[in-house]
């Protein structure tokens, strides 16, 4: 594809230009994310089953950017936690600030998730991908007793192989899709997307997990995408050749996660709704939000534990 043809969708990431790997120190860091996007929902994740919630601090911006200067930024405000808008521990209003003071000559965009070094307020990492692995394999020394292995090295390579897949038809397919500028890219997009999750709904009736019998890092990659498929992909990126919710075993598999302790806790159905399609006025001009579906089918029996396999292995969940 050329480069007109694949153009930066506003609430995903540019390529990570922060990727410098912290070293583990409880209190030094402040996760900044937004409830609405599927990259920050990742390393969320990564935190939350990790239990590092009392090691890195985490910051929620307003489910809708803020103009500034011309352009769209994430901003912390009254509705998320921060007092006058200004976050209460880094002391400022908008992310890019976090940007401007680690590289004050940066002119690219602002993505959340966002590492920051609270003493110095300056961005450290905006690299969802390695911000999540390093959270579950880099930060061990304070990991919860019980926390999941995301990465087992016996299924390394075959983890490695799905997030590939997953990220360029499903994770990124879906942005595609919905920002192609085209009929010719948008259908290239979608029909990528839907052959993907075709074999993945084939792959998930006969297995519990993605890979192995347990969670890991490729459940983390998927499932994001999966939670908000039916509330804004179907309807506002146009993916809409089948709902998540008519796939048997994806449909299942999606239910089955919400319902293990420590992911279905990290979902904001409000922000997710309210940051696509009130927070896209180019996709939605008249910014008016759907109402459904209704969340409460998510609670409903899946019956997987019938395919064997646990979420946590010999660990166990994360409490609180």
């Amino acid at each position: 594809m050329t480069p007109a043809e694949t153009p930066t969708p506003e609430p995903g990431p540019p390529p990570p230009h922060f990727r410098y790997a912290p070293a583990p120190e409880p209190g030094r860091y402040r996760l900044v994310i937004n409830r609405g996007c599927p990259w920050a929902h990742r390393v969320v994740l990564a935190r939350r089953l990790m239990g590092l919630e009392t090691a890195v601090s985490m910051a929620e911006t307003d489910p809708v950017r803020e103009l500034i200067d011309g352009d769209h930024h994430w901003v912390f405000s009254e509705e998320t936690g921060s007092p006058g808008g200004i976050d209460p521990v880094l002391g400022i209003h908008a992310l890019r600030e976090a940007y401007l003071a680690a590289d004050p000559h940066y002119t690219g965009g602002v993505s959340v998730p966002g590492l920051v070094d609270i003493p110095s307020r300056k961005l450290v990492s905006n690299d969802f991908d390695q911000l999540a692995r390093d959270f579950a394999t880099e930060w061990t020394a304070l990991h919860r007793p019980g926390a999941p292995d995301l990465y087992p090295e016996a299924h390394l390579a075959e983890i490695e192989e799905l997030d590939r897949d997953v990220y360029r038809d499903v994770n990124d397919g879906v942005y595609r899709a919905g920002f192609a500028p085209s009929q010719e890219s948008y259908e290239r997009a979608v029909h990528a997307l839907f052959a993907r999750l075709d074999a993945l709904e084939e792959r998930l009736s006969t297995r519990r997990y993605l890979v192995g019998d347990t969670l890991t890092a490729a459940d983390l990659r998927l499932w994001p995408t999966l939670i908000r498929f039916d509330v804004v992909y179907h309807g506002a990126f146009k993916c809409n050749i089948r709902k998540i919710s008519e796939y048997p075993a994806l449909w299942g598999y999606t239910r089955d996660l919400f319902q293990t302790p420590g992911i279905g806790d990290t979902v904001n159905f409000d922000h997710i709704k309210r940051s696509y399609y009130y927070g896209i006025p180019g996709l939605n001009p008249g910014r008016l939000v759907a109402v459904g579906p209704d969340p409460s089918e998510l609670l409903t029996p899946h019956g997987r534990e019938a395919l064997g396999g646990r979420p946590f292995g010999d660990g166990t969940p994360p409490t609180g």
